[in-house]
C-alpha cells in the first residue's frame, strides 16, 4: 500500500465546492432540453458558466477594480503587481473592455489547489461616455469576480455613490480604497477619513475596510546640498504604497477564499440558471401563442370553406388533434395523435356551452352545407368559422397550460382550467379577428367568388 502523499492537484472534499460545482454542472445540463432558438439566445451564457467551471476547478479568485475615470484603477493594479500591467492613460474613455490581469505576487492560493492564482480584473471607468454598456459590462464582471475593489480619491460624487451601493447589494467582499492620499494634508485625510466612516456609508461598506493608498504617488522636491554650501533642487519620483490594500486583500482571502469562490460560483450558477429558464419559457410561451392562433386560424377556415358537410367537421378535429401534438413538441413532451385527440375532447367537454355552441354551429352549417349540395357555404362560412376557430382557441390555451406543467393539470381539474382562460380570455376580440381572416380568405377565394355568383347571381 503506498504511503505517498495525495497530488496536490486533487481537488479537496469540501462540501462546499463540491455543492457549487454540482450547482454548475445542473445549470450546464440545462442546454440539453433548448432548442436552436434558444441555443443561440444563451450561446454568451453557456460559454461563460463554462468558464466559472474553470475557475472553480483550478481554484482562480478574480478581484474586480472599479472606479472612475483618473481614480487610479489601472495605476492600482500596476502597483500591486509590481510592474507595468494595465495601461495608464490620462486621457478619459481608454478603457472599452474588460481586462483580466494575473497577480503573480499577491502571495495567496486556494489551499489545495496547485494551479490557483489570483487575477485582477480592471473595468471600464463608472463615468466613461457610453457609460450604460460600459456600466452592463461592468456588472457582468462584478458577477464572475470574488472580491471587489472600489477606488476613489475623494469623497464619493451621486454616479460613484450609486455603483458602491449597486456593488454592496451583491454581497460580495468590497473594498474602499481611497487612493491618491498624497494630495491631502494629515487634517484633510482625518476629515475625508471622518466623512467615509460616517452615516452616509453605514451598512454599505465596513470601516474595516476603508484603506489607503499612492499608487502612482506625485513627484516630491528635494533640496540637495552640496560640500561647498550650494544647494540645488531634484524632483524624485516615490514608489507607490499599496500595502494596506494588498494586506487588507491578503486577509480577507486567507480567512474565507475558498468559501468565497464557491459561494460565487454558486450564486453565478443559481442566477444563469434563472435567466435560462426565464427564456426558455418566453421563447416557448411566444411560440406557443403563434402556434394556437395559427390553428385557430387554419381551422376557421378548414371548416368554413370546405363545402363537403361531415367532412368539414371532421377536419376540424384533425386540427385540434394536430396542434395539441404541436404544442407538446414546443414544450418538449411527446404525445401520440390519438391522445392528442383524446385530450382535445376532454378539454371540449370540460368547456361545457362554448363547446356546446361550437357543436351545435358546426353541424348545423354542415347540414345545411349537405341540404343546399356546397352552396350554402358562403352563408355558413363566418359563424361556423368563427365558431370553430374560437373553440380551437381555447382548446390551444388549456392544451399549453397542461404542458406548462409536465403534461399534468398541476393541482387543478380540466373544468377549472379552461373555466378560468375562458373568463381570462376576452371571447368577441378573438371572435372578430377569426372572422376578419375569414372573410379576408373568402376575398381572395376565386372559387368561393363563383360559388357566390352561382348562388345569389350577379353581385
Amino acid at each position: 500500500m503506498s504511503n505517498a502523499p495525495p497530488s496536490p492537484t486533487a481537488v479537496p472534499p469540501d462540501a462546499d465546492y463540491q455543492a457549487s460545482m454540482r450547482a454548475l454542472e445542473s445549470a450546464i445540463g440545462h442546454f440539453k432540453g433548448c432548442n436552436e432558438a434558444e441555443l443561440r439566445e444563451l450561446a454568451d451564457d453557456m460559454s461563460q458558466l463554462g468558464r466559472m467551471a474553470e475557475k472553480l476547478q483550478s481554484g482562480r479568485v478574480d478581484i474586480a477594480v472599479f472606479g472612475e475615470i483618473s481614480t487610479g484603477k489601472s495605476a492600482l493594479i500596476n502597483a500591486l503587481c509590481g510592474e507595468q500591467r494595465a495601461a495608464v492613460n490620462v486621457r478619459g474613455g481608454w478603457t472599452k473592455d474588460v481586462w483580466h490581469v494575473p497577480w503573480e505576487t499577491a502571495g495567496y492560493c486556494v489551499p489545495g489547489f496547485a494551479d490557483s492564482q489570483v487575477v485582477l480584473v480592471d473595468t471600464p471607468g463608472l463615468n466613461e461616455v457610453d457609460g450604460a454598456k460600459r456600466g452592463e459590462m461592468a456588472r457582468d464582471a462584478a458577477a464572475r469576480v470574488d472580491l471587489v475593489l472600489f477606488v476613489a480619491d475623494s469623497d464619493l460624487n451621486d454616479t460613484e455613490y450609486r455603483a458602491l451601493v449597486e456593488l454592496a447589494a451583491s454581497n460580495k467582499p468590497l473594498i474602499l480604497v481611497l487612493n491618491k492620499t498624497d494630495l491631502y494634508r494629515p487634517d484633510q485625510l482625518n476629515d475625508l477619513l471622518t466623512v467615509l466612516n460616517g452615516p452616509r456609508y453605514a451598512g454599505i461598506i465596513r470601516p474595516e475596510n476603508i484603506v489607503l493608498a499612492q499608487a502612482d504617488p506625485r513627484e516630491v522636491e528635494y533640496v540637495i546640498e552640496a560640500a561647498d554650501g550650494s544647494t540645488r533642487s531634484e524632483w524624485r519620483k516615490q514608489l507607490p504604497q499599496v500595502e494596506e490594500v494588498k494586506a487588507r486583500i491578503i486577509e480577507l482571502l486567507a480567512a474565507d477564499g475558498k468559501a468565497l469562490i464557491a459561494l460565487n460560483a454558486a450564486i453565478f450558477a443559481a442566477d444563469k440558471s434563472d435567466r435560462m429558464t426565464a427564456l426558455r419559457v418566453r421563447f416557448r410561451e411566444e411560440e406557443a401563442a403563434r402556434t394556437i392562433w395559427s390553428f385557430a386560424v387554419t381551422k376557421a377556415l378548414a371548416v368554413s370553406l370546405n363545402p363537403v358537410g361531415i367532412v368539414d367537421v371532421l377536419g376540424g378535429v384533425a386540427v385540434d388533434a394536430a396542434m395539441v401534438v404541436t404544442l407538446g413538441r414546443i414544450y418538449g413532451i411527446s404525445i401520440t395523435t390519438n391522445n392528442a385527440q383524446s385530450l382535445a375532447m376532454s378539454i371540449g367537454k370540460s368547456a361545457g356551452l362554448v363547446t356546446l355552441l361550437e357543436a351545435g354551429v358546426s353541424w348545423a352549417s354542415s347540414a345545411f352545407k349537405t341540404l343546399t349540395v356546397g352552396f350554402g357555404t358562403v352563408l355558413t362560412a363566418v359563424p361556423q368559422g368563427a365558431a370553430a376557430g374560437f373553440g380551437s382557441f381555447i382548446v390551444g390555451q388549456a392544451a399549453r397550460f397542461y404542458f406548462q406543467h409536465g403534461a399534468s393539470w398541476g393541482d387543478q381539474s380540466p373544468k377549472a382550467v379552461v373555466t378560468q382562460i375562458l373568463e381570462n380570455t376576452d371571447k368577441q376580440s378573438v371572435l372578430e379577428q377569426l372572422k376578419a381572416e375569414i372573410l379576408k380568405k373568402l376575398s381572395t377565394n376565386r372559387h368561393a367568388d363563383e360559388t357566390d355568383k352561382g348562388w345569389f347571381g350577379k353581385k
